[in-house]
């Protein structure tokens, strides 16, 4: 699995180097597709319950399974991108959400804030803890900050499958829910709105935007569950 997930990884380093102003989601997607041709992987998304491309890319009230398209990015917007890659029997899973140009500063916090809570999460993903310790530190996080945790989409299991259980929410009671044990490996991906929680889906069956339309960001990294703390397997 470190390995699909470091290919994952070196993508998304790629894509995150290539976001700027005038360059367009499809832009990433091919990106995306060229850079994994060097590879011995093929993308997890792409066929996924019919999803017809490698990337999510979701930009500014965008929360997550934006598609590719011609949009053309813009001073001040925010896009995360959320790819996955399949090879030796194990998928790998990550998500960076990215500034493009300048940016507000109550982006820039969402953005900081969002990065941070996963952080909060890893440090949770300790043998011996529960299952929603972790999703309790994401959502005391953003919480303090002003933030929302959306709880429509959640993180999830995964290995010989894209999503396995059990799911991971990013938000719950402490002290609740499966004990984690040596050997799970779990994609923490928190998502995050400036406004409210509440999302709707748009009428091409995938993308989901905040209900409210303020602005979202999410991360991801895939990490396993050892004796020795958690290893994020998605990171370079």
């Amino acid at each position: 699995m470190r390995r699909t997930n470091l290919i994952v990884a070196e993508v998304l380093h790629v894509l995150k180097a290539n976001v700027g102003v005038g360059v367009t989601t499809l832009d990433l997607e091919r990106i995306a597709e060229e850079e994994l041709k060097k590879t011995s992987a093929r993308p997890a998304f792409k066929g996924y319950r019919g999803y017809p491309w490698c990337l999510c890319t979701s930009v500014n009230n965008e929360v997550v399974h934006g598609m590719p398209s011609k949009r053309v990015l813009n001073d001040g917007d925010i896009v995360s991108i959320d790819f996955g890659a399949f090879s030796d029997g194990f998928y790998g899973d990550s998500a960076i959400t990215v500034p493009v140009g300048s940016v507000s500063p109550d982006a820039a916090r969402l953005v900081k804030v969002t990065e941070e809570s996963l952080e909060k999460a890893i440090e949770a993903a300790v043998v011996g803890n529960r299952l929603l310790d972790i999703s309790a530190s994401v959502q005391r996080y953003v919480e303090s900050h002003g933030f929302s945790v959306v709880r429509e989409f959640v993180g999830h299991g995964i290995g010989r499958e894209l999503h396995e259980a059990p799911q991971v929410p990013n938000f719950g009671l402490p002290g609740r829910g499966i004990r984690l044990k040596a050997g799970m490996v779990l994609a923490i991906e928190p998502m995050i709105n400036m406004g409210g929680p509440d999302v709707k889906i748009l009428d091409d069956g995938w993308t989901a935007v905040t209900a409210d339309g303020s602005l979202s960001a999410h991360f991801e990294h895939t990490v396993a569950i050892t004796d020795d703390g958690p290893y994020v397997l998605s990171m370079l």
